[in-house]
């Protein structure tokens, strides 16, 4: 709406080749510094540009500018306070600057306003699986896949979690659906050879504990035999 708003005014001023290619320069994604300047420029040219400085945040993020992005994405949620990709874009920012609880907090205000929003949801279940929180990272990736049920990282990212806990079977199929869906993601055949070595562990330890298990059994059976036979009277 605003940038149709700008687009108007610049028809009337007779400037609309440059408009559009700073437009153009600010929505590309290869080349981060046309990004920036074509952004810069739409700012410049209209303040009150949510979407330039969302895009400009993108741009400072991939360049690994994390302050710069949160003050952009800062900026466009002033602007838009209900503009759910600026939050979810900001939360990404605050993970990546080690800040789990901020990022959570942005995310979940990008699912207030879009209850849809599957990277939303996906990017949270990343954030609570570092903290350690699986239950909570596997809800928001089980609503991610029901969301999209063709979202292969958000069944990769429920395995790990499943497997943190300890749930081998569930982590296998998890990663099983993602390799399906994409087969040539080496990430997840990893993480399903762990899962397998994981239960194949898990397994040989329950061998063995049953083995020691019926072995202690045996010999208190025999000793307890053993003792009643020596307790038994003698007959002249």
């Amino acid at each position: 709406m605003v940038r149709a708003l700008v687009f108007a005014l610049v028809m009337m001023l007779g400037t609309t080749a440059g408009w559009a290619d700073d437009t153009a320069d600010c929505d590309q994604i290869r080349n981060l510094d046309l990004k920036i300047r074509g952004c810069s420029k739409l700012i410049k040219l209209n303040p009150n540009d949510a979407i330039s400085y969302n895009h400009r945040g993108n741009a400072y993020a991939r360049k690994r500018d994390y302050d710069r992005a949160i003050a952009d994405y800062t900026k466009a949620v002033k602007l838009n306070p209900k503009y759910a990709k600026a939050y979810n874009n900001r939360g990404l920012a605050y993970r990546k600057k080690g800040d789990p609880d901020l990022a959570i907090a942005d995310y979940t205000k990008a699912i207030k306003f879009n209850p849809k929003y599957v990277s939303a949801y996906y990017n949270r279940g990343l954030a609570y699986g570092r903290k350690g929180d699986y239950d909570l990272a596997i809800a928001d990736y089980s609503k991610a896949i029901k969301l999209n049920p063709k979202h292969a990282n958000a069944y990769t990212g429920r395995g790990i979690a499943c497997r943190k806990k300890g749930d081998y079977d569930r982590a296998i199929a998890d990663y099983t659906k993602a390799i399906a869906l994409n087969p040539k993601h080496a990430f997840f055949y990893n993480n399903r050879g762990i899962a397998y070595g994981k239960k194949a562990i898990e397994n040989r330890r329950s061998l063995t504990t049953a083995r020691r298990l019926r072995s202690t059994r045996r010999t208190k059976e025999r000793k307890t035999t053993s003792s009643a036979w020596a307790r038994r009277p003698e007959q002249d």
